[in-house]
């Protein structure tokens, strides 16, 4: 993808990955993961490892921001070339 492709909110694959535009720079864009959100909770010595689901985490409210529950991310201009609109092209 261009650069000029990206706006805030735009949904678009990164390899395997759904991700979320949360931000563009004059050289990059920043962006959230939304495929999946993985949690740890530790509660004395016990540590739990989930994994939710888009519908999961949209549902609990994980994707609303600024700021955000999950972390962002900033793709720079060479990373853009590996995303897409659709899932399966590059």
């Amino acid at each position: 993808m261009e650069h000029s492709e990206f706006h805030i909110g735009l949904d678009f694959w990164c390899g395997k990955s759904r991700w979320r535009c949360t931000e563009v720079g004059t050289r990059t864009v920043v962006a959230i993961r939304i495929d999946q959100v993985k949690t740890t909770t530790v509660d004395g010595r016990r540590t739990t490892h989930e994994t939710l689901t888009y519908e999961q985490a949209n549902a609990a409210g994980w994707f609303i921001g600024p700021p955000y529950a999950v972390a962002e991310v900033v793709f720079d201009e060479d990373d853009l070339q590996a995303c897409s609109l659709d899932r399966d092209e590059p």
